[in-house]
C-alpha cells in the first residue's frame, strides 16, 4: 500500500478513474457536443439575420448577441439556473444550453466573416441568374461560408469542451466535479485533479491536430 501521507497515490489514482471516465467524463462530452450543435446552429441563423435583415431586426440581435458575449459565462450559468431550476428539473439542460446560447454569439462571429468571404462575385452571379433569395444563401453563400469557418468552428468547439467545468456552479457532476468530490470525500485531491486535466489533455489535444490538419486541407 502507498503510505497515505506521500504526494501521489497510485491506490486513489485508480480507485477515482472509472468515476472520472464514466460519470463525469460521460456528462461533459454530452454537454459539449450538445452545447456545440446548438451554437452550430443558432450561430448560423444569427450570423445570416444580421447579415440579411432589415435593421430595426439586426440591430436588437447584434445588442443581445455584444450582451452575452461581453458577460462571464459563470454569471450566465448562475443566472440562467436560479430563473430557470424552478421550472426546468435538470440542472444539465440548462447548462447545455447556456453553454451553447455563450458560444452562439462567437460562432455567430464565424460565421459573418465566412459569409464576407464569399466573393461578390457569387452574389452578383446568382442575381443574375434570378435565383431566390432563399436559394442563393442555401446552394450558394451558405456552402461556401461554412468551408471557409470550419477550423475556426472546430476551435470554439474545443474551447466549449474546456469551459464544461464551470457547470459546477450549478452542481453539474462533470468531470472536473466528480474529482473534487472525490478530493473532499478521501481527502486526496492530487490524484483525482490532475486525472481530470490529464483526461482533457487526452480528449482536446488530438481533436486540435484534426482541426489542424483539416485547416491545412481546406487551405
Amino acid at each position: 500500500m502507498t503510505p497515505q501521507n506521500s504526494w501521489w497515490s497510485w491506490d486513489h489514482a485508480f480507485a477515482v478513474l472509472p468515476d472520472l471516465l464514466f460519470e463525469g467524463f460521460k456528462i461533459t462530452l454530452v454537454a459539449t457536443v450538445l452545447g456545440t450543435l446548438i451554437a452550430l446552429v443558432l450561430g448560423l441563423v444569427v450570423a445570416i439575420i444580421r447579415r440579411s435583415a432589415p435593421r430595426i431586426i439586426s440591430t436588437p440581435f447584434t445588442w443581445v448577441v455584444e450582451f452575452i458575449r461581453m458577460t462571464p459565462l459563470v454569471v450566465q450559468l448562475v443566472f440562467a439556473n436560479l430563473v430557470l431550476s424552478p421550472y426546468v428539473d435538470s440542472s444539465l439542460s440548462i447548462g447545455i444550453w447556456v453553454l451553447g446560447i455563450h458560444y452562439t454569439t462567437y460562432m455567430a462571429e464565424v460565421y459573418r466573416a465566412g459569409i464576407d468571404s464569399v466573393p461578390k462575385g457569387q452574389w452578383e452571379a446568382a442575381t443574375a441568374l434570378s435565383l431566390p433569395r432563399m436559394r442563393t444563401w442555401r446552394a450558394v453563400v451558405v456552402p461556401q461560408a461554412i468551408r471557409n469557418t470550419v477550423p475556426a468552428l472546430g476551435n470554439y468547439a474545443i474551447s466549449m469542451f474546456k469551459e464544461t467545468p464551470f457547470l459546477f456552479v450549478i452542481y453539474v457532476p462533470e468531470l472536473l466535479n466528480v474529482a473534487q468530490n472525490y478530493g473532499s470525500t478521501y481527502f486526496r485531491y492530487t490524484e483525482a485533479i490532475t486525472l481530470a486535466g490529464l483526461i482533457f489533455l487526452a480528449a482536446s489535444y488530438p481533436t486540435s491536430l484534426l482541426i489542424r490538419r483539416l485547416e491545412k486541407k481546406l487551405a
